[in-house]
C-alpha cells in the first residue's frame, strides 16, 4: 500500500506540475537504496541512458557531487562586510547545479521548454545530454567519470585548454567522482533486475 500511495502522489505532482518537494535519499552512498527510496528515479535515469547512451552510474555520481540529490541546491549567498547580501557566486541551481545559460542551451536544443532544474527527470536528462556532448566535443568516453566531471565543472572550452591542471582540488574531486561512479556501477549490477520489472509489479512488493 505504501508504494501505491507513493505512486499516486508522484503522479499527482507531475500531472499538476506543482513542483512537490522531494527529500534527498537517506542513503546516498548506495545506488540500489537510492532507487528503492525513489523508485521513479530509476525509470528517469534509464530513459536518459537510452536517449543519450550514457551509463546510469556516471550522471548519478556527478549529481551526488553537485547537489547531494537536493532539488533546490544552489551556491551559497555572498556578503559584503560579512552581512550585506550581494548575490550568489553563479546562477547554478537544482539537482544538476546548472547555470541559466547552459540550461537554456539544453532546452533549446532538445525542445524542452517546460523543463525544470528542480525536477529529477529533467535534471538527469540534462546530464545525459551534457555527457553526450562532452563525448562529441572533446572525445571523452561516456564511461569516464573522471574526465566527464572535469568537463562538467570547467566547460568544454576550459577542459580543452587544460584549465583543471591548475586546480589540484578539482582533480582530487574528480577522482572521488570516478570512485563513486565505480561503486554505483557495481551496486546497480546487483539490484537492477528488481527495477526493470516495472512499477506495476513493484506495487505488490
Amino acid at each position: 500500500m505504501k508504494k501505491i500511495k507513493k505512486s499516486l502522489v508522484t503522479f499527482t505532482c507531475v500531472a499538476l506540475l506543482s513542483g512537490c518537494a522531494v527529500s534527498p535519499p537517506q542513503n546516498k552512498e548506495n545506488l540500489c537504496e537510492i532507487f528503492r527510496e525513489h523508485d521513479d528515479w530509476y525509470d528517469a535515469a534509464a530513459d536518459a541512458r537510452d536517449r543519450w547512451q550514457v551509463p546510469v552510474h556516471v550522471p548519478m555520481a556527478i549529481m551526488y557531487q553537485e547537489s547531494s540529490f537536493r532539488q533546490d541546491a544552489q551556491p551559497p549567498m555572498q556578503y559584503w562586510f560579512g552581512f550585506i547580501p550581494v548575490g550568489r557566486a553563479s546562477s547554478a541551481y537544482g539537482y544538476a547545479q546548472v547555470k541559466d545559460e547552459t540550461w537554456d542551451d539544453y532546452a533549446r536544443e532538445t525542445g524542452g521548454y517546460f523543463v525544470s532544474r528542480s525536477n529529477f527527470a529533467d535534471a538527469i536528462d540534462f546530464m545525459g545530454w551534457y555527457i553526450h556532448k562532452t563525448s562529441r566535443v572533446n572525445g571523452v568516453s561516456k564511461s569516464d567519470a573522471y574526465a566527464q566531471y572535469l568537463n562538467y565543472h570547467e566547460g568544454w572550452g576550459g577542459y580543452k585548454r587544460g584549465s583543471y591542471r591548475q586546480k589540484a582540488w578539482l582533480m582530487q574531486t574528480s577522482r572521488l567522482v570516478q570512485q563513486r561512479s565505480s561503486r554505483y556501477q557495481q551496486q546497480l549490477l546487483s539490484c537492477e533486475e528488481e527495477f526493470k520489472r516495472g512499477w506495476f509489479w513493484g506495487l505488490f512488493d
